[in-house]
């Protein structure tokens, strides 16, 4: 799974957001969703001893782009509740690295990191399916990008899974050369 570089999300959040959804494509985000904790649990377990092998000083490893999904999971878990229940909340950006570099060391194994992130993604699944489609174009206004949709956010986090599992792909492949 190749994806291109990706535009920085806050001096080019359009162009983020066309990144992720180019990515999502015309599949469906709740099933491109449901399937990312098997496919980040198979490639944790091809990936043997190199899961924690980050391929250069300012790259992520295998469990470390595991560790960022978990991190943006527990990040839009609050997103989705705030646009389906406020009147156009605020949504606050992240700074990815710094809750990778301090929220993750040391690093903990997939296991203790997929525990969290299943029920999270199961529980935002089950949101995404019972709500209304009217309702998902409630918006939030989020600090870095402006207005965006529960529906655009839903799809966001879809294209994100596949742009860190291949992320996380290609850190395989350099760590084993």
């Amino acid at each position: 799974m190749e994806a291109p570089p990706s535009p920085d999300p806050v001096s080019d959040p359009r162009g983020y957001q066309r990144h992720l959804l180019s990515l999502l494509g015309d599949d469906d985000p709740a099933v491109v969703q449901s399937g990312t904790a098997d496919s980040f649990r198979a490639l944790v377990e091809v990936a043997g001893p190199h899961a924690t092998v980050d391929p250069a000083p300012t790259e992520w490893s295998v469990l470390r782009c595991l560790a960022h999904v978990v991190d943006a999971e527990v990040v839009v878990s609050g997103r989705y509740r705030w646009i389906l229940a406020h009147d156009e909340p605020p949504l606050l950006g992240y700074d990815q690295d710094r809750w990778v570099e301090h929220l993750h060391r040391p690093p903990e194994g997939a296991d203790e990191l997929l525990s969290l992130f299943v029920p999270l993604r199961n529980a935002n699944v089950a949101l995404w399916r019972r709500t209304p489609v009217e309702r998902r174009e409630r918006f939030g206004i989020h600090a870095e990008r402006g207005p965006e949709s529960y529906e655009l956010t839903f799809q966001l986090a879809a294209g994100h899974d596949r742009f860190h599992l291949a992320q996380a792909e290609r850190a395989l492949d350099a760590v084993r050369g």
